[in-house]
């Protein structure tokens, strides 16, 4: 089976500010970056909106993608965004990442959440 791996920008409603991540899994991802999962770079500055995203077969190449872009000058991002995704509209539901999708997610998250804690609790009880 061939695996996927994505470079991806977020920003947040007034487009101006730009996150760079990669994932092997963008659906899963962008649902968790829209539920606010994680707390970190996105949740802070409030970017859930993906206006951008390459796709890669060798994890390597998408890795090597991430760190050029994540150096690269904020008017060379711009421009690439612009030529993708010229009114930076939300694609999330045009790759499939809606309401029904990020509640699953969220859901399945607590599931797992809930499971490592009481099994991390159990081990400490033993």
């Amino acid at each position: 089976m061939k695996n996927n791996y994505y470079v991806y920008f977020l920003t947040n409603h007034y487009n101006n500010v730009l996150y760079v991540g990669i994932t092997n899994d963008i659906l899963r991802r962008i649902a968790e970056h829209k539920s606010k999962i994680n707390k970190g770079f996105t949740y802070k500055y409030n970017c859930d909106k993906l206006v951008y995203y390459e796709v890669y077969t060798s994890v390597n190449d998408a890795i090597e993608r991430e760190k050029q872009l994540k150096n690269w000058k904020r008017e060379w991002k711009n421009k690439l965004i612009n030529d993708f995704n010229p009114v930076w509209k939300d694609l999330s539901e045009e790759i499939g990442v809606n309401e029904g999708f990020i509640e699953a997610v969220k859901e399945e998250y607590n599931r797992n959440k809930n499971e490592t804690f009481h099994g991390t609790f159990r081990s400490i009880l033993q």
